[in-house]
């Protein structure tokens, strides 16, 4: 194991410690590390598996149920693409194919630059202005093919500034 999941396995610990007595902890478990580190390192599920009394089996499944976890690090940024049907009729499923090909990535996949992780979202709440996308923590509205090519621009660009 590298030096760098050594280190997030602290927190991880700290996290099980601080819930594992409630009800149903393993949800909120989770949530909890995927809100302190980004993602559920696979490292962890050992750990959890151990606190709860249940498989690794077990955990792993309920990870890999819900498509809001995550078992790798996401990028420094997060493009999410709404598929509610108010985006769907005002073009997202073109948007969605554009999105995906433009960064050569899948839903919850990263780029290899390790920059932007590609999501899906059912709905931002901005359906007047659909197709929407949320990147980060900012929703954007009546989104082209060309306007997201804009923002991703303007993603990758940030990217080169800092380094």
């Amino acid at each position: 194991m590298t030096a760098a999941k050594e280190q997030l396995l602290p927190v991880v610990s700290d996290v099980i410690a601080d819930l594992k007595h409630k009800p149903g902890a393993l949800l909120p478990i989770l949530h909890e590390i995927q809100n302190r580190l980004g993602y559920i390192p696979p490292e962890s599920v050992p750990l959890i598996a151990e606190s709860l009394n249940q498989s690794r089996a077990d955990i792993h499944g309920v990870i890999s149920f819900y498509h809001q976890f995550r078992s790798t690090a996401p990028g420094k940024h997060t493009v999410e693409v709404c598929r509610a049907e108010a985006c769907q009729a005002m073009g997202a499923r073109q948007l969605e194919a554009h999105a995906k090909a433009s960064l050569g990535v899948d839903y919850h996949g990263t780029t290899s630059d390790n920059n932007i992780t590609l999501e899906e979202v059912y709905c931002l709440g901005n359906c007047a202005c659909s197709p929407s996308v949320r990147i980060d923590d900012e929703i954007v509205g009546r989104v082209t093919p060309e306007k997201f090519d804009q923002l991703v621009d303007g993603l990758r660009s940030q990217t080169l500034e800092v380094h």
